[in-house]
């Protein structure tokens, strides 16, 4: 995280957010603090996919757009595995 060039607090706070737009997006209902360990999480992932790409973001909007990415994607893996 530390590559995204935001601080911890920011990081909690745009994971956050990221992970509130996922919920939203994918039709969940998850609480805040999941809503922020999807976001965080799923920038790390998906900053870590995107790297293997060539594909580089950076900053809060970079940060948020990675924790959207990674989130719907730890949602729709956690569908997949554990069917509703």
């Amino acid at each position: 995280m530390g590559d995204a060039g935001v601080g911890w607090i920011a990081a909690i706070i745009i994971g956050g957010i990221a992970g509130w737009l996922a919920e939203q997006f994918m039709k969940s209902n998850m609480g805040m603090v999941m809503n922020i360990v999807l976001g965080i999480a799923g920038a790390a992932i998906a900053s870590a996919i995107l790297s293997f790409f060539g594909i580089a973001l950076g900053g809060w909007v970079g940060y948020l757009i990675c924790g959207f990415i990674g989130a719907v994607l730890l949602i729709w893996i956690v569908r997949a595995i554990r069917p509703a």
